[in-house]
């Protein structure tokens, strides 16, 4: 049989999960919010049980569970004052049962609502529910502003089972409206929508937003079952059975879906939507999809889309298939002029199939391609079962709360300002030795030294705790330390679990290095990251807020450099999957009243050096560092989807190589070459460079460069001034400058960006102009293969 987990189960398994007692229902819950109004006071974990929610199936909890979000001094959506905080995480814990609501459950800023994995809570709406989402990530319609839906961040919820079906069929009902940013995610849930025909349940409604996470779902009805538009998103393993429409793309720049299973529905995935794009009708909405690993069955329409012959914009409706499996499928996609791609009455494989604007040979003008072609080729190293590898974030639910090491118990006081050094690594290092799990309660560890994470080690954290280095330790540029080492200098085997938390930096830490990995891992069970993120300023506690490094400083502001690169994979590394991981250097201050900006200075993004690889990286973002995003450099064999940069907003007021000079021995780009006689706007951060690297392998990406010197009429358009031109390039291939490169292998579908001249430039060429590759707002190159 299989969980909603998606991990296929003997059925003896099954009867030790259910009768385990889920760890993080009995653990001791000892996390603090430091900088939390109430202080001491404040309550981190919450069981809804606690404040009254019955979870009979008879009783209306609604009240009760809005009252364990709202508990405390919260982040309250829609008050005076607060758009976002980091001072009042939560989790709201819902124990098996039946829980009813009338209303819609209302998650504040920085809330998890959590159930337990081996018997999954329900939420049942009642008959006359009332509200937009069982519940609602974004509620609209109050008198005062809602959240911002590009800067919700940091929410998760995860094994619980959402039902509307006491709601007529002929009623709208959803269950989660999600309209959320970076470092969210929903995880093993189950949609109980009405199965009958026509229905308009919708299991998850997003309509706005930037990016997100969804993994492991299961979808039983509705029409569409998922209804969703995103700036970009990555989906990985759902499930849908008997719904009318399975997916229907409201709109996207770019959008990644991995291992989907469509059985039984009317129409699988419609990308059709239509409307008034840049002041023109009838214009595809949908910038880009790529949609692989893949199987539908029993569904006359596979893929429905809104490209055809002169679609509006050039680009629109793109879309990559690859590796999708059909069986009963009649027509595999259907144009809006008919038949794009016949299906068939057995089983069949889509290869590979491609409509959009695609770059191969070393041309400089695309092909508009449309039909099948070629699949990339995958590296054994990479694939499991002949998908590529994936792995949900563990939950560790097989194991006793015994098994699991607290670091408050330890001695750590994650009170922002105590040295934890000590005190971490030494519970680090015991727990690891004795095969338990460290855990890391709610609170902002400070630590003056590098913390050290030795192989077999598994770490995971209470609603996002803080490891933040400080002090002089992390001050020197000139030798650079990592706040947080896997693995030792020379290269350590083994394996690393690590879940849940953030590292950071505070005050000026120009030497920091964030997460450091040196860990060596096989490719056929790697090291895994699951929603581990970077935060460099913008937060309480981090002393890099409005107060200190507010927007119009004179630049550069030394109090203000905050660290030297976010995450460095060495050459002696590899076997690493990153899943959900934001690596973000704070463009607003996320604790600030109106989310004012603020001027954080980080050198370097995401390095990969590794000779080996073997890496996976699944829902990765990497924005504002001041000489790149994402860096490739002698590695190989790595899988990338979706991935989503943005450019520093004060570029180039100063320019990329201020106040981080590049560093030859670490690959930096040499800016003082390439810019050499070109505009002021070449000086700006590389959102993704590949150098003398084999079997690049990217399956969506978002490169984004929005201002110029915080104004962003460079990236404005419309369908008469049509404006990119914030920097000149953007994505650089064995591109050096004084430095060699060459050799490098690139396969990407679904390319899209956003504020540049020049969307992919190559040993000095420009190989794609946005000009000749315009969607709906950011442009779409479909394929491109060096």
């Amino acid at each position: 049989m299989k969980l909603s987990l998606g991990v296929s189960v003997s059925l003896s398994l099954v009867a030790q999960v259910f009768a385990q007692t889920y760890w993080y229902e009995s653990i001791a819950h000892q996390g603090v919010a430091p900088y939390n109004p109430q202080g001491s006071g404040y309550q981190v974990f919450r069981n809804v049980k606690s404040f009254g929610a019955r979870g009979d199936g008879v009783t209306d909890d609604t009240a009760a569970i809005n009252s364990a979000i709202s508990s405390g001094s919260r982040c309250v959506e829609g008050a005076p004052g607060c758009q976002s905080s980091t001072t009042s995480p939560a989790v709201v814990y819902f124990p098996a049962g039946t829980y009813l609501v009338s209303s819609s459950i209302l998650p504040y800023y920085m809330t998890q609502l959590i159930g337990d994995p081996n018997n999954m809570a329900v939420i049942k709406a009642t008959a006359g529910f009332t509200g937009l989402g069982l519940v609602d990530g974004d509620h609209y319609g109050s008198s005062v502003p809602d959240y911002v839906t590009v800067n919700v961040f940091y929410r998760q919820i995860r094994n619980l089972v959402f039902d509307t079906t006491n709601i007529p069929p002929g009623n709208y009902a959803t269950g989660i409206h999600w309209p959320t940013a970076q470092a969210t995610s929903v995880q093993n849930c189950v949609f109980h929508l009405s199965q009958a025909k026509p229905n308009i349940h919708v299991g998850i409604f997003i309509e706005n937003g930037s990016g997100g996470f969804l993994t492991d779902l299961v979808f039983y009805g509705g029409s569409p079952a998922m209804n969703v538009g995103s700036q970009q998103f990555t989906t990985r393993n759902l499930t849908f059975e008997n719904s009318g429409t399975a997916i229907n793309q409201l709109w996207d720049w770019g959008w990644t879906y991995m291992g989907i299973t469509i059985n039984n529905c009317a129409i699988g995935f419609d990308m059709s939507a239509v409307g008034t794009v840049n002041g023109v009708a009838n214009g595809a909405e949908v910038g880009s999809v790529i949609f692989i690993d893949s199987h539908i069955s029993n569904t006359p329409i596979g893929f429905k889309t809104a490209r055809g012959s002169g679609t509006y914009p050039p680009t629109g409706a793109s879309l990559a298939l690859e590796n999708v499996v059909l069986t009963n499928v009649p027509t595999a996609i259907q144009g809006p002029s008919g038949i794009t791609l016949a299906g068939t009455s057995g089983t069949s494989t889509i290869a590979a199939y491609l409509e959009g604007n695609s770059y191969t040979g070393g041309a400089t003008k695309p092909t508009n391609t449309a039909g099948t072609i070629a699949a990339f080729p995958r590296p054994a190293s990479l694939l499991s079962g002949g998908h590529y590898y994936t792995r949900s974030k563990p939950q560790y639910q097989t194991l006793a709360v015994s098994q699991f090491s607290s670091v408050r118990s330890a001695g750590a006081k994650g009170d922002g300002s105590t040295d934890d050094t000590a005190a971490i690594q030494s519970i680090i290092n015991s727990a690891t030795t004795a095969g338990k799990v460290v855990y890391f309660d709610a609170g902002i560890y400070k630590v003056t030294t590098t913390i050290s994470i030795p192989p077999g080690a598994k770490i995971v954290g209470e609603t996002y705790p803080v490891i933040m280095g400080s002090g002089s330790f992390f001050s020197n540029v000139n030798s650079p330390q990592p706040v947080v080492r896997v693995g030792s200098t020379a290269g350590q085997n083994g394996v690393v679990e690590w879940s849940d938390m953030i590292v950071s930096t505070q005050g000026p830490t120009e030497g920091a290095i964030l997460i450091e990995w040196n860990l060596s891992s096989p490719s056929s069970g790697p090291s895994g990251m699951w929603d581990v993120h970077t935060r460099i300023g913008g937060f309480a506690g981090s002393n890099l807020q409005v107060s200190q490094c507010a927007v119009g400083h004179a630049q550069p502001n030394t109090n203000c450099i905050a660290a030297f690169q976010s995450m460095h994979i060495t050459p002696v590394a590899s076997g690493l999957y990153m899943e959900n991981v934001w690596l973000w250097s704070a463009d607003h201050d996320i604790d600030d009243p109106s989310d004012t900006q603020v001027t954080v200075y980080s050198g370097r993004g995401l390095l990969v050096e590794s000779t080996i690889g073997n890496i996976w990286l699944i829902g990765t973002a990497v924005e504002h560092h001041a000489l790149y995003q994402y860096q490739f450099t002698n590695t190989q064999n790595i899988f990338m989807g979706f991935i989503q940069t943005e450019t520093p907003y004060y570029q180039p007021s100063p320019g990329a190589t201020i106040p981080f000079s590049p560093v030859a021995s670490r690959n930096d780009p040499d800016f003082s070459v390439y810019c050499a006689g070109k505009a002021a706007t070449c000086n700006d951060a590389w959102a993704l460079r590949i150098l003398s690297s084999k079997n690049i392998l990217v399956y969506g990406a978002g490169l984004y460069s929005f201002f110029n010197n915080y104004s962003t009429t460079c990236s404005s358009h419309t369908a008469s001034v049509y404006n990119e031109n914030c920097q000149t390039q953007i994505f650089g291939i064995d591109e050096g400058g004084s430095q060699s490169y060459s050799g490098s292998t690139v396969h990407i579908y679904g390319l899209s960006t956003l504020g540049t001249v020049s969307m992919i430039d190559k040993g000095g060429v420009s190989i794609a102009a946005q000009s000749d590759n315009t969607n709906a707002f950011a442009e779409t190159v479909a394929m491109y293969i060096a």
